[in-house]
């Protein structure tokens, strides 16, 4: 049963509940709110506080408020821990202050907003100081408040404060905000409560009233736009919003014997079993993630919190155990006790996820089964992106070129033109053109350019901080910290410090995510391959019970090599009309679309038995399906404005242009895609059909005259059938051709003839279809059904592919449409189709074999759903090979999963 939304879920302190009573569902508490309760039960000392849930988040935005019951029950979760504490909200001697931090169900990095220090004013701020004998940590605390408020509740904006801030420094002679004085920072409390005048705005003295603004403020970061920009990019919906976590004040900056800082149990960049983070002494969280001040690794405060330092490990390693995965965790320690204030899955570059996830099996912490879930189908893009190559990296002009190196954020090499802005980059990247964005430092405000660059580059900020962590979630080359580098904004530059070289914008830049170097010029780079950790991962993947094999598109040979060397079991899709466009062959199609009696098809018959032979060869004892010519023959022709003399005589029509044209003109069709092609074409013209099975039989024969041992396993695919009698007479004409060239060839291919399912009629007479026998020998005369979601897709909801980038992505904007119906499969439509198909057809003959050959075939979330209902096989472009096999094998994992929990 769903908590009711008036449920507010407490953390910590005398609240901490049994495993059993806590509320795991992540959709409701959120990825923060769960972390903690999890800590909490697990006895990891956490503050108290509680969480108010993503469907508050909803409230709130319909409403604009929380409903008074909500805002009762939040006294009563105050009142709790104070008792707690022994300190009191608002109190003006022992002031007890919060946070309030976001945490939806998915993380989304530095996306939404956080308020620290919730509960300072005049009059606090000085019992604070008192309280904690620290009165310079007291008004640091005040001044961090009143900017952080000013910024995320008021939308004043971040500079002004930055401005005043600066200004202080520079008339106190300091470089760093934990040089500032206590007079100073009152000082500097004064100016930013000037900078609230200037905006017309007033901080609130009533710590209540602050608390509840903060709640709703983080409520409305939810439907910022930077949020919303990452949600895009990184494919989140179907969330509710984000929850409120509501906590303790602990604080990192009442000394050297406190810091703050944020890690990571194993390395998010190569996955490697080290603690790999940052903290700072003296500091709260923001100053670690914003990149302000640069921190110091993980590993020295063994020298300087020994203590704390045995505990956080101890800590570290417990979640590991607890969650079966790789964590991200932020804490404080204050005057040398560790506190844990977030825990979750943390975000890594591809090859650390598939690294992690082996070792995590060699362990004993999980099982394979468990090893392949923790692996997103993206690492797997990711692992495949290009690097540079080893030579290149010996090379002089890599060595030579290094001009800065900084600390590595992001995996992998890019190399693109310099941009200095987001919004650049986001216009360059619309053409198509690979940029580097350098910056001073990213906010979540970069985000959408962060996206669109090849690799991100900046001066300031530690490993952890907000441009690693983006860059390394999206598997993206980033280099932050490189403290070497002058970045201007303003004149569009990067200058060397040491050396003084001046880098412009459009400028060529490469840089390596992995090392951390820049270098002028662009470095070659070259596409990894299927072997070690990756090579497991798919192996795991594929041995999944009841995992769908996964075939791959491929016209030509090394097409079909590449898949090959990819894992593809076969060739799903093989496009004959994509062998027709050589130069030096679509004349003579030309010729025989003018003219289907005079001639040309013994010469492209042979230009179709020499490819299928490649593919035969490369695809040895696996399955080649080709589909016979499919599109409307008009896409051969040429435009009648391009027919020139020598085109009209190389056609054979003796130098008439107008003849020509008039040819053409006469084969136009209003709509060419519902017109004459597909099965239409073959049975209008049989001797087309005979001709490319011909082609298809004598390559499979030639291939054994090459080699005895040679298994070639061709598949015929017929297109665009709507009827059973368009399908029977297809093939009926393609077995008699097989038989024929068997017998002739004195050999025994075994063949099958199956249909492309892509016009609806067809879907809904699957069983009739599947039905059919030869009179002749009472055999099934259809042995397989392959969807073509592509055409099944346009035809049934109506759309033109070629014309629906004009609304789809308006449709996506309005929520009219989820997916884009092209990208993942209409499961509530064209997806009802191919399950019913599915169904009629093994009613009709158990021993049908079922596969999809559109562009949803190496799309994970179509792929998990054909697996559902009862695909055999799953045929995408040869690229997509690896990222298909994965997410097979994860629909078997989590069918399994399911089937368990009933």
């Amino acid at each position: 049963m769903a908590p009711k939304v008036t449920t507010i879920f407490p953390f910590g302190g005398s609240s901490i509940t049994k495993k059993d009573d806590l509320v795991l569902d992540r959709e409701i508490v959120g990825g923060k709110g769960l972390g903690l309760q999890v800590m909490g039960s697990i006895g990891i000392d956490i503050p108290p506080g509680f969480t108010m849930p993503t469907t508050l988040c909803q409230v709130y935005a319909e409403h604009g408020d929380l409903p008074k019951e909500i805002w009762d029950d939040l006294e009563i979760n105050i009142k709790r821990i104070e008792k707690d504490t022994n300190k009191v909200f608002g109190d003006e001697t022992n002031p007890l202050l919060f946070s309030v931090r976001s945490g939806a169900a998915i993380s989304m990095p530095g996306m939404m907003d956080t308020v620290l220090n919730i509960g300072l004013n005049d009059t606090t701020v000085e019992g604070l100081a008192k309280a904690t004998q620290n009165p310079r940590f007291a008004w640091d605390a005040y001044r961090r408040l009143l900017n952080m408020f000013g910024d995320v509740v008021k939308g004043i904006p971040h500079e002004d404060f930055e401005q005043r801030f600066d200004a202080v420094k520079s008339e106190a002679g300091v470089k760093n905000d934990v040089d500032l004085n206590e007079q100073e920072l009152k000082k500097l409390c004064d100016e930013y409560k000037d900078v609230f005048q200037k905006h017309g705005q007033e901080f609130p003295s009533d710590p209540q009233e602050q608390l509840k603004d903060c709640i709703k403020a983080v409520f409305g970061s939810w439907f910022s736009s930077r949020t919303v920009k990452y949600r895009e990019i990184n494919k989140i919906k179907n969330l509710i919003g984000t929850a409120a976590n509501v906590q303790m004040m602990v604080f990192g900056n009442m000394g050297n014997d406190s810091g703050t800082g944020v890690a990571f149990s194993r390395n998010p960049s190569t996955g490697a079993n080290e603690l790999y983070g940052e903290y700072l002494i003296n500091a709260q969280g923001e100053d670690v993630v914003a990149g302000i001040r640069t921190p110091q690794p993980i590993s020295q405060m063994h020298d300087v919190l020994p203590n704390a330092y045995k505990q956080f490990v101890a800590n570290i390693n417990k979640l590991e155990k607890h969650f079966k995965d790789m964590q991200d965790v932020e804490f404080t320690v204050e005057r040398g006790k560790l506190w844990m204030l977030q825990c979750r899955s943390g975000k890594r570059t591809g090859a650390a996820a598939i690294k992690i996830a082996i070792d995590l099996e060699n362990d004993g912490i999980c099982s394979p089964a468990e090893a392949v879930l923790k692996v997103d189908p993206d690492h797997v893009r990711q692992s495949l992106h290009p690097h540079f190559s080893a030579d290149a990296l010996k090379s002089e002009e890599y060595s030579s070129g290094v001009v800065a190196v900084g600390l590595p954020g992001g995996p992998g090499a890019a190399v693109g033109k310099l941009v200095f802005t987001p919004k650049e980059a986001e216009e360059r990247n619309g053409k198509d053109e690979d940029v580097i964005l350098v910056r001073e430092t990213t906010s979540p405000e970069d985000v959408g350019g962060m996206w669109a660059a090849a690799g991100i580059l900046t001066a300031r900020g530690g490993m952890t901080s907000h441009a690693a962590v983006v860059a390394r979630g999206w598997g993206k080359p980033c280099i932050c910290g490189c403290s070497d580098l002058e970045v201007s904004e303003t004149q569009k530059t990067v200058t060397i410090k040491s050396t003084g070289e001046v880098f412009k914008a459009g400028d060529v830049i490469s840089i390596n995510g992995s090392t951390g170097e820049v270098i002028r010029g662009t470095i070659p780079m070259e596409t990894p391959t299927l072997e070690g950790n990756l090579g497991i991962i798919m192996d795991w993947a594929d041995a999944q019970p009841g995992a769908m094999k996964v075939m791959a598109n491929a016209d030509s040979g090394p097409d079909a090599a590449q898949a090959a060397s990819h894992g593809s079991v076969g060739v799903g899709l093989c496009r004959t009309e994509h062998m027709f466009f050589a130069p030096e062959r679509l004349p003579i199609v030309r010729k025989w679309i003018f003219n289907p009696n005079g001639g040309g098809l013994e010469q492209i018959k042979e230009f179709q038995r020499t490819d299928f032979r490649g593919l035969f060869k490369a695809m040895d004892g696996k399955i080649v399906t080709v589909r016979m010519l499919d599109p409307p023959l008009h896409e051969f022709l040429p435009r009648p404005e391009k027919v020139t003399k020598e085109l009209a005589e190389q056609l054979g029509f003796g130098g008439d242009t107008k003849a020509v044209t008039d040819a053409i003109n006469a084969m136009h069709e209003e709509n060419p895609m519902l017109g004459l092609r597909g099965c239409r074409l073959g049975i209008i013209h049989p001797d087309f059909t005979e001709m490319q099975v011909e082609a298809i039989m004598n390559a499979a024969a030639d291939q054994i005259d090459e080699n005895p041992k040679a298994n070639p396993r061709p598949r015929i695919m017929i297109p665009l059938i709507g009827s059973t009698a368009e399908f029977k007479n297809q093939a009926l004409i393609c077995k008699a051709v097989a038989e024929r060239i068997n017998k002739e060839r004195m050999v025994d291919i075994p063949y099958e003839i199956g249909t492309m399912i892509e016009v609806p009629r067809a879907a809904l007479i699957s069983d009739h279809i599947a039905s059919l026998v030869d009179e002749k020998d009472g055999k099934p005369l259809c042995n397989f059904f392959s969807f073509g979601t592509n055409d099944l897709t346009q035809m049934t909801m109506g759309i033109s592919r070629d014309d629906s980038n004009e609304f789809i992505p308006k449709y996506l904007e309005m929520g009219i449409f989820a997916e884009d119906p092209f990208k993942s499969i209409d499961e509530d439509g064209v997806g009802q189709l191919v399950k019913r198909s599915v169904a009629d057809g093994l009613r009709a003959n158990p021993n049908l074999s079922l596969s999809v050959c559109g562009e949803h075939g190496g799309d994970p979330k179509s792929i998990s759903f054909f697996h559902e209902v009862g695909l055999n096989y799953v045929s995408c472009s040869p690229f997509r090979v690896p990222v298909a096999r994965l997410a097979a094998g994860q629909a078997a994992v989590r069918q399994l999963l399911k089937q368990n929990s009933k």
